[in-house]
């Protein structure tokens, strides 16, 4: 059934610097040349180094542009302290709508804390490199999934990402 699969995938084109399409080879992963669209609950993996990887769950990134994405981290996280030491990180997304991505690039603060939430920070991610992980033989129906238990906490983070779309409006 894998192998039925693989055949049915057709091969993969990257987007050199020129314009021109290639076929990515078969240990290469293709890029997007923009970021798509995600749902906004969508739930990313932000990974930063010390030099370690070190992984963890970020709620709602917004997109902010074909290459920069916006987050709001929480002021005392381990993850904020190592992305300000070592700026490159990588964001992998998996959303509704068949998005399955990891965006690569730098991060910076841009405000901290953030506007009516003292124990945030804004973070911008200017993405350098968007990796496409679709794949013909699956979709991503619906990207991580989790339930709110504390009402509060989701009418702030609603206001924290509201806060995050107009910083990206204002930039852009």
């Amino acid at each position: 059934m894998v192998a039925e699969a693989r055949e049915r995938q057709e091969p993969s084109t990257v987007t050199e610097p020129d314009d021109t399409e290639t076929t990515a080879h078969p240990t290469d992963h293709p890029e997007l040349d923009a970021l798509p669209e995600w749902p906004q609950d969508t739930i990313a993996v932000l990974v930063t180094t010390d030099p370690a990887p070190h992984a963890i769950p970020v709620s709602w990134p917004v997109r902010a542009g074909d290459r920069r994405i916006l987050l709001s981290l929480k002021f005392d996280r381990g993850s904020l302290a190592r992305l300000r030491e070592r700026p490159d990180i990588a964001l992998l997304i998996l959303g509704g709508g068949d998005v399955a991505l990891c965006a690569r690039g730098t991060a910076k603060v841009i405000a901290d804390p953030m506007p009516d939430a003292d124990d945030y920070v804004a973070v911008e991610l200017t993405v350098e490199v968007i990796d496409d992980h679709r794949q013909s033989a699956f979709s991503v129906a619906t990207g991580i999934q989790r339930t709110v238990l504390d009402d509060s906490e989701l009418r702030y983070l609603e206001k924290r990402v509201a806060t995050l779309k107009a910083m990206a409006a204002n930039r852009n």
